[in-house]
């Protein structure tokens, strides 16, 4: 876990937390029945409390709980190896804004489709776990890191990041379409959330202001990678500055920040640093 950033940290701790402490500490001490779970209750995001009953708190709360233990593992396992690509791109403070918003649109999304017919539910048809903002992660690992490698365990196929979003965007269109699998609500809030992904990766300055956002970075890797970043002479140069206006900009506001002009200055100074043969 050291290596991970805080965000991505606090994820896993507070869902794999609030799990065992909601399916196993709680139902004992207050000597609940099998399968009543109290926070639960309270969080999960149905359309009648959460949207008519106004309470709000559920766009959020659904997203940290979870109904067994493959729920938990498997969404914990995508957030610790797709969650770190998109906090170091964006930066900690917009990556949570980046995660929640996409977990609330993926309960606005199924409470649209629910009431226009298209999936099938009650208005107390509840909502729970973390795969609408993780399906925001994993689309916006597939902009910015589209050509990447990815190997699964089931199937055990080789994927580009590219192929793999739109692979689960046609399944969870097809579940609900066809109304197979029986849980078309949660597919619902799979497409909510990447949906909005792929909107705030077209469109990052709807996040907001640039002030405050910082790039965190392994201490173990930073440390390896600045000397190339960063190279240093006897002389300072006008280009050298550059560089470090540049790395600046991106600690403070994120690589999605550059300009595609400060880009060209970072990969020329990179190339420049390779070996020659």
């Amino acid at each position: 876990m050291s290596h991970l950033p805080p965000v991505v940290k606090w994820l896993l701790i507070l869902n794999v937390g609030i799990f065992f402490l909601d399916h196993m500490i709680l139902p004992k001490l207050l000597g609940l029945p099998k399968n009543v779970y109290p926070l639960g209750n309270l969080g999960a995001f149905t359309i009648q409390s959460g949207l008519f009953e106004l309470h709000l708190w559920q766009f959020v709360t659904f997203q940290f709980l979870h109904a067994h233990l493959l729920h938990i593992l498997f969404n914990s396992i995508a957030i610790y190896f797709f969650g770190p690509w998109l906090e170091r791109w964006w930066g900690s403070k917009k990556f949570l804004i980046f995660y929640l918003a996409c977990g609330a649109a993926g309960a606005a999304f199924f409470t649209l489709l629910a009431l226009t017919g298209v999936v099938p539910g009650e208005l107390d048809s509840y909502l729970i776990g973390a795969s609408a903002g993780i399906y925001g992660i994993l689309v916006g690992v597939a902009v910015i890191a589209p050509n990447l490698r990815v190997a699964l365990l089931f199937p055990p196929i080789e994927l580009s990041m590219r192929q793999l979003a739109i692979a689960l965007m046609v399944i969870s269109v097809g579940l609900i379409l066809f109304h197979l699998g029986g849980n078309e609500g949660g597919e619902a809030g799979h497409l909510g959330g990447a949906l909005l992904g792929y909107f705030l990766m077209r469109y990052p300055r709807l996040l907001g202001g640039q002030s405050g956002v910082e790039i965190i970075r392994p201490k173990a890797l930073a440390s390896q990678a600045a000397p190339k970043l960063r190279p240093r002479s006897g002389v300072r140069t006008g280009e050298d500055t550059a560089v470090d206006l540049i790395l600046d900009k991106i600690s403070r506001e994120g690589f999605q920040s550059l300009t595609q002009a400060e880009r060209d200055i970072l990969t020329e100074a990179a190339q420049r640093q390779q070996p020659r043969p």
